[in-house]
């Protein structure tokens, strides 16, 4: 039987997570949707289910976990702050995705999360809702606007952000715990993570 390396015997993943900033508005507008049903919405103060049907179904493909371990009342405080806004993209009614824009530390902004439900993956839609929460993230007083992605992301997002306009500033390898052990999410959550058994 093959030996398991010191971290997987003890539940661990390794990720690389990559920084990102941009430190000025692109002079670009997201242009017209890919497709004439699709849409941009903001809120503000989202429900905890109505963050939870947004986060879990974009996230859960990538190992989003973190928001998953707080409790409803934990949860409640950050989404309903007002500082953070949110971006919804739907397709003819449909929700398809989200970006997350948090203003907590202005006047820099962090695109805390952004994604698209798995099903519009693939469509053209991705560069699209980005373009929207750059051009809505550069509203006001802003600095810099910043991005982490990590290598649970989809294998294309870091190269999205960078034609986008964002530049790397650095990267750094981490260890987690496997969400899916723990339970936090399903053991056929990320099929191309392997399990940290």
């Amino acid at each position: 039987m093959a030996s398991q390396a010191p971290d997987q015997a003890q539940g661990l993943l390794h990720v690389i997570v990559t920084y990102l900033e941009m430190r000025a508005a692109p002079d670009t507008s997201p242009g017209p949707p890919p497709y004439p049903g699709a849409r941009t919405g903001r809120i503000q103060r989202p429900s905890v289910a109505a963050y939870r049907f947004l986060y879990d179904g974009v996230g859960e493909p990538w190992l989003w976990h973190e928001r998953r371990a707080l409790s409803d009342a934990a949860l409640a405080v950050i989404v309903q702050d007002p500082r953070l806004e949110f971006l919804v993209l739907s397709e003819d009614r449909r929700i398809a995705g989200f970006a997350e824009l948090d203003r907590r530390d202005t006047p820099d902004v962090r695109l805390a999360y952004f994604g698209l439900l798995p099903a519009y993956i693939g469509h053209g839609l991705g560069p699209w809702l980005l373009g929207h929460a750059i051009h809505e993230a550069w509203q006001g007083n802003t600095r810099r606007l910043l991005v982490n992605t990590c290598t649970f992301d989809h294998p294309a997002a870091l190269g999205l952000y960078q034609r986008m306009g964002f530049v790397i500033t650095r990267s750094v390898m981490r260890r987690t715990p496997d969400p899916r052990l723990s339970g936090l999410l399903p053991l056929n959550a990320a099929p191309h993570i392997p399990l940290a058994w």
